[in-house]
C-alpha cells in the first residue's frame, strides 16, 4: 500500500482506509496467494483476472463512492472490486454487481460470504452491459472490463451527479473515461490509457 501512495496512485484517505480493510489474498486462487499484494492483474480462471491494486486504487479513487451509495459494479470476477466498494459504502450503501460467468459467480459468492460483504454486495448473474434496471438509479457505476462504446444503459441508469468509470477502447488497448452527469448532460474525463479483458454482450464485444 506504501507502494501505491508515494508512486502517485493513492491520496483518498477512504480508499486507503478500504483497500487495508479487504484482504486480498482471498479473492485470488491459492495457488497465486502469495503474490496477492503484486502489483499485478493475476489469473482467477476462465479467462479472466483479478485488476492490479494500482487500478483498483485509481478506479475507485476516481468513482469516489460515498457512505449510503447505491453502486453498479459490471465484471464481478473474484468479488474483490465489489468488497472494495463496499467497505467504502458502508452498511447504509449496497453494492450489485453483475458478472456473466456463472462459475465466477460462484467464486466470488464464496469469496465475499468468507470475509463477510453479503450484507452489502449482491451478485447477478447476466449481461453487465445492460447493466441491472431493478436496482437503477446509481449514485455510481464501475466497469472493470473493456468496452467498445460507452453503453448506453449504463448511461440511463446513472442518477443526477453520478459518476461511471469505464475503460472504452478496443480488445487490445483502451482509455479509462470518467463521465459524470450533470443536469442530464454528461461531462466526459479520459484518464490514462490501461488493459482490461473485453466486456462481453449486448453492448460489449461479441464473445
Amino acid at each position: 500500500m506504501r507502494s501505491l501512495v508515494a508512486e502517485g496512485y493513492l491520496s483518498d484517505e477512504r480508499v486507503i482506509d478500504a483497500m487495508l480493510r479487504v484482504p486480498r489474498e482471498e479473492f485470488v486462487p491459492p495457488e497465486y496467494r502469495r503474490l496477492s499484494y503484486y502489483d499485478s492483474p493475476l489469473p482467477i480462471g476462465y479467462g479472466q483476472t483479478i485488476s492490479a491494486p494500482h487500478m483498483v486504487a485509481i478506479m475507485t479513487e476516481r468513482l469516489s463512492p460515498a457512505p449510503g451509495h447505491r453502486v453498479l459494479e459490471v465484471g464481478t470476477g473474484s468479488g474483490y472490486q465489489a468488497a472494495v466498494l463496499a467497505e467504502m459504502v458502508g452498511p447504509r450503501g449496497h453494492v450489485w454487481t453483475v458478472e456473466r460467468i456463472p462459475g465466477l459467480a460462484e467464486f466470488a459468492l464464496s469469496n465475499l460470504s468468507r470475509t463477510g460483504y453479503l450484507d452489502r454486495v449482491t451478485i447477478v448473474v447476466g449481461d453487465g452491459s445492460e447493466g441491472f434496471p431493478p436496482a437503477a438509479p446509481f449514485d455510481g457505476i464501475m466497469v472493470t472490463a473493456a468496452a467498445p462504446d460507452v453503453p448506453e444503459p449504463l448511461l440511463e441508469q446513472l442518477r443526477e451527479g453520478g459518476r461511471l468509470v469505464i475503460p472504452v477502447g478496443s480488445r487490445w488497448i483502451q482509455i479509462l473515461k470518467v463521465i459524470v452527469k450533470e443536469r442530464g448532460r454528461f461531462k466526459v474525463e479520459e484518464v490514462l490509457p490501461c488493459v482490461f479483458v473485453p466486456l462481453v454482450g449486448r453492448y460489449g464485444f461479441r464473445a
